[in-house]
């Protein structure tokens, strides 16, 4: 915790200033940064659930592929805007 108190006769911008030179050299905006994206690791329920949903939607397309009703799927999904990055 970085705290800094203001002297007899300083102006509020040397104050400012500094209070981010120690905010600085403390290193906390580092480890701000740093943990901003971090996501915690998935549980086994939810890698399990996220393989049968991969497995199935695999299963899907290949049940439309070879019945030859894939073509038409993408077909269908390109006309809504959907299939395309």
């Amino acid at each position: 915790m970085v705290e800094v108190r203001k002297r007899e006769g300083e102006s509020g911008e040397s104050l400012v200033r500094r209070f981010t030179r120690k905010v600085q050299q403390s290193g906390v905006l580092l480890r701000a940064k740093k943990g901003r994206f971090y996501t915690s690791p998935k549980t086994k329920r939810e890698v399990r659930i996220d393989a049968l949903r991969r497995k199935a939607v695999r299963e899907k397309k290949e049940f439309l592929r070879k019945t030859g009703k894939f073509e038409e799927l993408e077909r269908m999904q390109a006309r809504r805007g959907r299939g395309r990055r």
